[in-house]
């Protein structure tokens, strides 16, 4: 731990920072816990970045750790060669993104690198497409995606156009940790960075280029023309980067009903009407519901402040079904392959990519289609690795599409990261192949649950705030990996895997899986669980799913009971650690 008090009065004295930074700390000079949080160690730079809440300190987001992540990225830069390519910045409708995004711009500027920033708020996946037009060595993107607005991120993305991979961001990380002062990092004015050429605004021109490339990925264009007038939407941005390109997506495809939730519309970093804008959870898309309500659409759909995730919702009964990530991307890969095999096409060429947490409903379909199934550590860039390697092999066409089940999906090469843009594009040309067949998208997952069987999935995530929230997350992945569960939820575990360890074919991770009976799996990741249950059932038995419920070995299982697995408090003497965590 750092010297956080000798620290937090460096920064009071010395005259690099500003003034408004020091009467923030000043205001807290006699809350010893707080000066400690901000102080006592730096913010993470992880393999994706940075991310934490926005103040002074060491261990926030504010200026002075933007310009030090930059400074790292940009003599890792140097140091490859790739000044001379440059680097695209992004930003989102995040308090701060801005300015976070202005200062990367002149840090970069001031060691020679040229910078191309966005004259405004972009989608994710826009910045993926712009490092790989522009032909930059990276990318940055200031967001903290769907976290709460106390939060903000800085991401990294390498020249393939997705966030960074090994050896890169070790590479990154290890320049970034090496600079212990603030005030040495180089910055200059934006005046002096144009009129170097070093700092370039962009625009319209890669809208366009890349609004082209997402309406490319059309399957069926007919499937749209039939029913595009008689398809109605619902959509809200939630206050973030996706109200002009999914909006405008929409109407290019010729989708004309079209209702924007008024009160999401435009973008505010507060996000005042749904404190985590998460369209994973119904908080956030109840403003949506409440519009479907007087509307009577077809159906929802919801992207997150940086566009890169979308959620979708349907006329159930007398309310709204909430489509989980994994369904959505298993409805959605089941489209492609029917339309695709419709016209010929030899699925057995075709590789789709999803994560080692996500449904074994893929497989299902892998195995009715003929495609490959290529399965990778979770988080999105593995899945843009993989269709790198398709492009480097000559063979990009072979990618059809790839999602992890936290609701991000994408189906083409034209960038390396979960495009909430491309998904709005495939979900409305399938709701619109659907309903001309009657059919909603409930009724389309209900459809492949009676043909493949039931797939259960659920996920549970964990908070561990504060200084010791690392070290119970680490003591918590620790007690589980040295003495495994002997059972989870009265079900014996059958197999386990440390993904820690050689032989899983995939880069080591701090992931652990238990595989139990019925092939049912429980991944464990520092803070979420994953639950995976499959099981070819009954009707009822599906039903029952959305019911939260989920059948595996001859028990059936409330996803409730994932909760005893939350303590972290794991007593590894108690039959030397082999049982299931107990409230």
């Amino acid at each position: 731990m750092k010297d956080y008090k000798a620290i937090y009065e460096e920064w009071l004295s010395n005259p690099y920072f500003d003034q408004e930074t020091k009467e923030e700390l000043r205001a807290i000079r006699a809350d010893e816990k707080e000066i400690k949080e901000r102080f006592y160690m730096d913010l993470e730079f992880g393999t994706a970045g940075l991310r934490g809440v926005i103040g002074a300190g060491i261990n926030r987001m504010n200026i002075y750790t933007v310009r030090r992540a930059t400074q790292g990225l940009a003599d890792y830069i140097l140091e490859q060669g790739g000044a001379e390519r440059g680097v695209a910045i992004a930003y989102d409708s995040r308090r701060m993104s801005p300015e976070f995004s202005d200062e990367a711009a002149r840090t970069l500027a001031a060691n020679g690198i040229k910078a191309y920033r966005f004259e405004s708020l972009r989608p994710t996946p826009e910045l993926s497409f712009a490092v790989r037009e522009l032909g930059c060595i990276a990318g940055i993107n200031i967001t903290a995606s769907h976290n709460p607005p106390e939060y903000n991120g800085y991401k990294v993305y390498w020249e393939d156009g997705a966030q960074f991979t090994p050896p890169h961001d070790k590479g990154v990380t290890e320049k970034v940790m090496a600079i212990t002062d603030l005030s040495a990092v180089r910055t200059m004015s934006r005046e002096e960075a144009e009129a170097s050429g070093l700092y370039v605004t962009i625009g319209a021109e890669i809208d366009d280029k890349y609004i082209a490339q997402v309406k490319a990925q059309v399957v069926n264009q007919a499937a749209i023309d039939r029913m595009q007038d008689q398809i109605s939407i619902v959509y809200t941005p939630l206050h973030g980067t996706g109200n002009i390109p999914a909006r405008r997506v929409m109407k290019e495809l010729g989708f004309e009903h079209v209702y924007v939730v008024p009160e999401q519309e435009l973008p505010d970093g507060n996000f005042p009407t749904c404190p985590y804008p998460n369209p994973e959870i119904r908080q956030a898309m109840q403003k949506g519901i409440d519009l479907c309500e007087l509307v009577h659409p077809d159906l929802l759909l919801a992207t997150d402040p940086d566009a890169d995730r979308v959620g979708v919702a349907v006329k159930n009964g007398d309310d709204y079904l909430l489509l989980t990530g994994n369904e959505m991307g298993v409805l959605l890969l089941d489209y492609i392959c029917k339309t695709r095999a419709a016209r010929g096409e030899d699925l057995t060429k075709k590789v789709a990519v999803t994560t080692i947490v996500s449904s074994a409903m893929v497989d299902a379909l892998a195995e009715e289609y003929g495609f490959e199934l290529r399965r990778c550590l979770t988080g999105f860039k593995y899945i843009g690795e993989q269709i790198a390697l398709l492009e480097a092999g000559g063979h990009p066409e072979r990618y059809i599409f790839g999602f992890e089940e936290s609701y991000g999906y994408l189906s083409g090469p034209h960038v390396r990261d979960k495009d909430a843009v491309n998904a709005v594009l495939l979900i409305c040309e399938a709701a619109a192949w659907y309903a001309k067949k009657g059919m909603t998208l409930g009724d389309a997952i209900d459809a492949l649950y009676a043909e493949f069987g039931c797939f259960c999935n659920a996920q549970k995530s964990f908070t561990f705030a504060g200084e010791t929230g690392m070290e119970k997350m680490a003591s918590l992945m620790s007690g589980l990996r040295t003495h495994p569960l002997q059972s989870v939820a009265g079900l014996p575990v059958e197999g386990f895997t440390d993904y820690e360890q050689d032989g899983t074919g995939l880069p080591k991770a701090n992931v652990l899986e238990y595989r139990l009976p019925g092939g049912a799996k429980l991944y464990c990741q520092k803070h979420c669980l994953y639950c995976n249950i499959h099981r070819r059932s009954s009707a009822g038995q599906c039903a029952a799913v959305r019911g939260g419920l989920c059948h595996a070995g001859g028990k059936t299982i409330r996803l409730g009971e994932l909760n005893q697995l939350q303590q972290p408090m794991y007593n590894a003497k108690v039959q030397q650690g082999r049982q299931a965590l107990h409230q």
